[in-house]
Protein backbone atom coordinates (compact mmCIF):
# COMPACT_ATOMS: atom_id res chain seq x y z
CA UNK A 1 0.00 0.00 0.00
CA UNK A 2 1.44 3.52 -0.73
CA UNK A 3 1.74 6.73 1.27
CA UNK A 4 -1.38 8.15 -1.00
CA UNK A 5 -3.21 4.99 -0.20
CA UNK A 6 -2.61 4.79 3.63
CA UNK A 7 -3.46 8.55 4.06
CA UNK A 8 -6.37 8.41 1.82
CA UNK A 9 -7.92 5.76 4.48
CA UNK A 10 -7.02 8.16 7.47
CA UNK A 11 -9.93 10.39 6.98
CA UNK A 12 -13.13 7.84 7.28
CA UNK A 13 -11.37 5.99 9.69
CA UNK A 14 -11.63 9.44 11.86
CA UNK A 15 -15.19 9.84 10.94
CA UNK A 16 -15.93 6.20 12.06
CA UNK A 17 -13.82 6.70 15.42
CA UNK A 18 -15.60 9.77 16.22
CA UNK A 19 -19.41 8.37 15.21
CA UNK A 20 -18.70 5.21 17.19
CA UNK A 21 -17.89 7.42 20.39
CA UNK A 22 -20.60 9.47 19.36
CA UNK A 23 -19.15 12.77 19.76
CA UNK A 24 -20.09 15.74 17.45
CA UNK A 25 -16.96 17.74 15.44
CA UNK A 26 -17.70 20.54 17.99
CA UNK A 27 -17.18 18.46 20.98
CA UNK A 28 -13.73 17.04 19.29
CA UNK A 29 -12.84 20.72 18.45
CA UNK A 30 -13.07 21.53 22.12
CA UNK A 31 -11.54 18.82 23.13
CA UNK A 32 -8.38 19.08 20.38
CA UNK A 33 -8.15 22.56 20.29
CA UNK A 34 -8.48 21.93 16.08
CA UNK A 35 -11.40 23.57 14.49
CA UNK A 36 -15.11 22.59 13.31
CA UNK A 37 -13.91 23.09 9.74
CA UNK A 38 -10.31 21.85 9.27
CA UNK A 39 -11.64 18.54 11.20
CA UNK A 40 -14.29 18.25 9.00
CA UNK A 41 -12.12 18.81 6.01
CA UNK A 42 -9.62 16.14 7.23
CA UNK A 43 -12.57 13.62 8.02
CA UNK A 44 -13.37 14.29 4.44
CA UNK A 45 -10.23 13.81 2.51
CA UNK A 46 -10.16 17.60 1.39
CA UNK A 47 -7.30 18.07 4.34
CA UNK A 48 -4.14 15.77 4.38
CA UNK A 49 -3.57 14.39 7.85
CA UNK A 50 -0.54 15.42 9.55
CA UNK A 51 1.37 14.48 13.22
CA UNK A 52 0.35 18.20 14.33
CA UNK A 53 -3.52 17.32 14.07
CA UNK A 54 -3.79 13.18 14.39
CA UNK A 55 -2.13 13.36 17.89
CA UNK A 56 -4.30 15.68 19.70
CA UNK A 57 -7.30 13.67 18.36
CA UNK A 58 -5.34 10.56 19.04
CA UNK A 59 -5.45 11.85 22.74
CA UNK A 60 -8.90 12.88 22.79
CA UNK A 61 -10.45 9.51 21.64
CA UNK A 62 -7.84 7.77 24.05
CA UNK A 63 -6.24 5.42 20.93
CA UNK A 64 -2.89 4.74 19.80
CA UNK A 65 -1.86 6.67 16.82
CA UNK A 66 -1.37 3.48 15.05
CA UNK A 67 -5.26 3.25 15.12
CA UNK A 68 -5.80 6.62 13.24
CA UNK A 69 -3.44 5.72 10.53
CA UNK A 70 -4.01 2.35 10.01
CA UNK A 71 -0.26 1.21 10.20
CA UNK A 72 0.43 -2.80 9.81
CA UNK A 73 0.37 -4.74 12.81
CA UNK A 74 4.24 -5.92 13.90
CA UNK A 75 5.52 -8.82 13.18
CA UNK A 76 5.95 -11.53 15.99
CA UNK A 77 9.13 -10.63 17.81
CA UNK A 78 9.83 -14.45 18.65
CA UNK A 79 13.00 -16.12 17.26
CA UNK A 80 12.00 -19.38 16.36
CA UNK A 81 15.17 -21.24 15.44
CA UNK A 82 15.16 -24.81 14.60
CA UNK A 83 17.48 -26.40 17.37
CA UNK A 84 20.69 -28.31 16.17
CA UNK A 85 21.98 -31.61 17.40
CA UNK A 86 25.98 -32.45 17.91
CA UNK A 87 27.41 -35.35 19.67
CA UNK A 88 24.37 -35.21 22.28
CA UNK A 89 24.33 -31.68 22.83
CA UNK A 90 20.83 -29.68 21.48
CA UNK A 91 21.63 -26.16 20.38
CA UNK A 92 19.20 -23.20 19.52
CA UNK A 93 20.19 -20.72 18.05
CA UNK A 94 19.00 -17.43 19.56
CA UNK A 95 20.58 -14.96 16.51
CA UNK A 96 19.47 -14.80 12.93
CA UNK A 97 22.33 -13.23 11.05
CA UNK A 98 25.20 -15.34 10.26
CA UNK A 99 28.49 -14.75 11.11
CA UNK A 100 29.50 -11.92 13.75
CA UNK A 101 28.09 -12.63 17.35
CA UNK A 102 26.17 -15.79 18.16
CA UNK A 103 23.88 -16.68 21.04
CA UNK A 104 22.60 -20.45 21.96
CA UNK A 105 21.01 -21.78 24.30
CA UNK A 106 22.09 -25.19 24.65
CA UNK A 107 20.67 -28.22 26.20
CA UNK A 108 23.48 -31.05 27.59
CA UNK A 109 21.35 -34.01 28.80
CA UNK A 110 24.10 -36.22 30.46
CA UNK A 111 27.59 -36.59 30.55
CA UNK A 112 29.06 -37.74 27.55
CA UNK A 113 32.56 -38.58 26.86
CA UNK A 114 35.77 -37.77 28.81
CA UNK A 115 36.91 -34.02 28.75
CA UNK A 116 39.39 -33.53 25.00
CA UNK A 117 40.06 -29.85 24.88
CA UNK A 118 40.01 -27.72 21.59
CA UNK A 119 41.13 -24.65 20.18
CA UNK A 120 39.65 -22.09 17.44
CA UNK A 121 39.77 -18.66 16.58
CA UNK A 122 36.98 -16.46 18.74
CA UNK A 123 35.63 -15.49 22.21
CA UNK A 124 33.16 -17.27 23.88
CA UNK A 125 30.88 -16.62 26.98
CA UNK A 126 28.83 -19.20 29.17
CA UNK A 127 25.79 -18.97 31.49
CA UNK A 128 24.62 -21.61 33.58
CA UNK A 129 20.59 -21.74 33.41
CA UNK A 130 20.12 -25.11 34.95
CA UNK A 131 22.10 -28.19 36.14
CA UNK A 132 25.77 -27.65 36.89
CA UNK A 133 28.50 -27.37 33.68
CA UNK A 134 32.23 -28.48 33.92
CA UNK A 135 34.50 -26.14 31.96
CA UNK A 136 37.80 -27.39 31.36
CA UNK A 137 40.07 -24.35 30.43
CA UNK A 138 44.13 -24.86 30.07
CA UNK A 139 44.91 -25.66 33.32
CA UNK A 140 41.49 -24.98 35.14
CA UNK A 141 38.86 -27.68 35.82
CA UNK A 142 35.66 -25.68 37.29
CA UNK A 143 32.25 -26.41 37.58
CA UNK A 144 29.78 -23.52 37.45
CA UNK A 145 26.20 -23.63 39.26
CA UNK A 146 22.87 -22.07 37.67
CA UNK A 147 23.55 -18.16 37.93
CA UNK A 148 27.35 -18.35 37.37
CA UNK A 149 29.25 -17.50 33.87
CA UNK A 150 32.10 -17.59 32.34
CA UNK A 151 34.19 -16.07 29.66
CA UNK A 152 36.96 -17.09 27.80
CA UNK A 153 39.53 -16.97 24.33
CA UNK A 154 38.72 -20.07 23.05
CA UNK A 155 42.37 -20.40 21.49
CA UNK A 156 42.81 -21.51 24.81
CA UNK A 157 42.38 -25.34 25.00
CA UNK A 158 38.67 -26.23 26.38
CA UNK A 159 35.86 -27.97 26.44
CA UNK A 160 33.03 -28.02 28.39
CA UNK A 161 29.46 -30.42 29.01
CA UNK A 162 27.63 -31.66 32.42
CA UNK A 163 29.40 -32.17 35.89
CA UNK A 164 27.90 -35.24 36.96
CA UNK A 165 25.10 -37.43 36.09
CA UNK A 166 22.48 -34.75 35.50
CA UNK A 167 21.80 -32.23 32.28
CA UNK A 168 22.87 -28.86 31.70
CA UNK A 169 21.43 -26.03 30.23
CA UNK A 170 23.39 -22.95 29.22
CA UNK A 171 23.66 -19.90 27.21
CA UNK A 172 26.51 -19.23 24.89
CA UNK A 173 28.22 -16.60 23.01
CA UNK A 174 30.40 -16.75 20.87
CA UNK A 175 32.13 -14.34 18.40
CA UNK A 176 34.67 -15.47 15.79
CA UNK A 177 36.62 -12.43 15.59
CA UNK A 178 37.28 -12.20 19.17
CA UNK A 179 34.92 -10.00 20.48
CA UNK A 180 34.65 -9.64 24.35
CA UNK A 181 31.21 -9.74 25.73
CA UNK A 182 30.73 -6.17 28.27
CA UNK A 183 28.59 -6.30 31.12
CA UNK A 184 27.70 -3.16 32.53
CA UNK A 185 27.34 -3.49 36.18
CA UNK A 186 26.44 -0.43 38.84
CA UNK A 187 29.23 0.93 40.54
CA UNK A 188 30.14 0.24 43.86
CA UNK A 189 29.28 2.20 46.57
CA UNK A 190 31.62 4.38 48.29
Amino acid sequence: MSTDDVLAEVGPRLRRLRKEREVTLAALSEATGISVSTLSRLESGLRKPSLELLLPIAQAHQVPLDELVGAPPVGDPRVRARPITRHGRTLYPLTRQPGGLQAYKVVEPQRGAEPDPRTHEGYEWLYVLAGRLRLVLGQHDVVLSPGEAAEFDTRVPHWFGPAGDGPVEFLSLFGPQGERMHVRARPARS
